[in-house]
């Protein structure tokens, strides 16, 4: 078992874990119990009354947060070259095709997002294997596929990020830095939370949210009270 650290045991001390947070309260002491000596992320962890292994409770979807996430997400865009002016000017890092194509199919995924054109998802099939299982794989659904590919780049790289449940029904997000102002922590998660709100299938029944949590990289987590 890891040994606990002297600073983690104090910032243990600080959070009740039987305690239910406001949300506001709750950014206020992530910060305070924070021991790392870098700028750490603020992640948030949603637990839902859904079965995901059924579709229309298969949570997914994208949302701006309204200060980003603190990281520069670097963009690769998959498209002919009738697009590729337009994907640079909006600032992706990676642009092209065939010669990514076979980046990736060697081994290559140093990439935060792909976006790709509709007309050359035919040509995907063969890495999907590969991005798959690393959350990558371009998808309508999170707006990753689109002829508008210049829009799309721009909201990555304004703080849009998509989320989806995983197998447990729970859904991991970062909602900011360790450097955010507890104000910008709040109305990040609130805007998250609000949004996995609105997706709530009606086949679901009994309490949807079961449980919020916030945490950064290296501190207790922190459960906060459902009130969306």
């Amino acid at each position: 078992m890891a040994k606990v650290t002297k600073k983690r045991k104090v910032a243990n001390t600080k959070v009740d874990p039987d305690k239910l947070y406001q949300l506001d309260e709750a950014m206020k002491l992530v910060k305070e119990v924070n021991t790392a000596k870098f700028d750490a992320s603020i992640d948030i962890h949603i637990r839902l009354g859904v079965d995901p292994r059924k579709a229309d409770q298969a949570i997914r979807g994208t949302v701006t947060l309204p200060h980003g996430t603190g990281k520069s997400k670097s963009v690769l865009v998959l498209c002919t070259p009738d697009k590729e002016e337009e994907a640079k000017e909006a600032g992706a890092d990676y642009v092209g095709l065939d010669e990514y194509i076979n980046k990736i199919q060697q081994g290559w995924t140093d990439v935060d997002v792909i976006i790709a054109a509709p007309n050359v998802m035919a040509q995907l099939g063969k890495i999907g294997r590969i991005l798959g299982p690393r959350g990558l794989m371009p998808n309508p659904k999170s707006g990753t596929v689109t002829p508008n590919v210049g829009a799309a780049v721009k909201e990555v790289k304004g703080g849009k990020i998509a989320f989806r449940v995983d197998k447990y029904g729970i859904i991991h997000s970062t909602v900011g830095r360790v450097s955010f102002s507890p104000e910008k922590l709040t109305e990040n998660a609130t805007e998250l939370l609000t949004t996995i709100n609105r997706l709530r299938p009606s086949s679901a029944k009994g309490i949807y949210m079961r449980g919020i949590s916030i945490a950064s990289s290296m501190s207790p987590g922190i459960k906060v009270e459902d009130k969306f």
